[in-house]
């Protein structure tokens, strides 16, 4: 039998990178996949790459930042598929990069918009419909969850802020059969990263004592095991996927 066979799984950001590569690893392990990206051109291209497959998807347009939207996303796919059992909270941006003492207010307020908000938007509105069965909750963090960097505060402090979220939501649901876990992955091949120059790649490579830089296809690996029953005794935790990155 299939890891996640008769699941109804959201994943948000599903239009490219982790989101995509999760996307279409659960659907190959039997999940009814709900697509939401802001993107719909990439929603919709990721729904067919998993209808080619055989699998079973659907597109919602959604912006991760607002409260309603996130509302809407969960009633249609208990609407569709009739309960929610996993949800992937990944949609995130880099934000501008500069020093704290002059950072952009603007650039400020839309990376904790996304990457924080948006994630504490997703768990108030799909803790509640996983209440009658249990689920799995997967936050996308970073190893910047865990670690600083300069010039990037908004992201380091939002990703930070979804590590302690994960684990205060985390104790709050343990006994209604809920877990919710935080993933850090390293520094990944993703669009994300598509604009640095060759020589900033080669300093990030050089950061990861593994040599290289991740494949999205590996962190949605450790997604899946967390999303499974395989991991039934795991909730609270959160999990670097980094190459050796934090163990310096």
């Amino acid at each position: 039998m299939k890891q996640l066979e008769n699941k109804t799984a959201i994943i948000t950001g599903a239009g490219s990178g982790i989101g995509r590569s999760t996307a279409l690893l659960f659907a190959k392990e039997g999940a009814k996949v709900v697509v939401s990206d802001i993107s719909e051109a990439n929603g919709n291209s990721v729904v067919e790459e998993i209808k080619k497959l055989g699998g079973e998807a659907f597109f919602v347009k959604a912006d991760s930042s607002k409260a309603a939207d996130n509302e809407a996303l969960v009633k249609q796919a208990v609407e569709k598929y009739g309960s929610l059992d996993i949800a992937v909270n990944n949609a995130g941006i880099g934000g501008p990069l500069g020093a704290t003492g002059e950072y952009p207010l603007d650039g400020w307020q839309k990376v904790i918009d996304i990457n924080l908000s948006g994630v504490f938007y997703g768990l108030r509105y799909q803790i509640p419909a996983m209440l009658p069965n249990g689920g799995s909750i997967i936050n996308i963090a970073s190893i910047l969850g865990q670690a600083g960097t300069k010039f990037s505060p908004a992201y380091v402090a939002a990703k930070h802020g979804v590590v302690g979220l994960t684990k205060a939501a985390a104790l709050e649901y343990a006994d209604k059969n809920i877990r919710i876990n935080s993933v850090g992955p390293g520094y990944i091949k993703t669009p994300l990263l598509s604009s640095l120059d060759e020589a900033t790649m080669k300093a990030l490579i050089g950061l990861h004592p593994i040599g290289r830089l991740g494949e999205s296809e590996e962190i949605a690996e450790l997604i899946l095991w967390l999303a499974s029953s395989k991991s039934s005794f795991v909730t609270g935790t959160y999990y670097a996927a980094d190459g050796g990155y934090l163990a310096q």
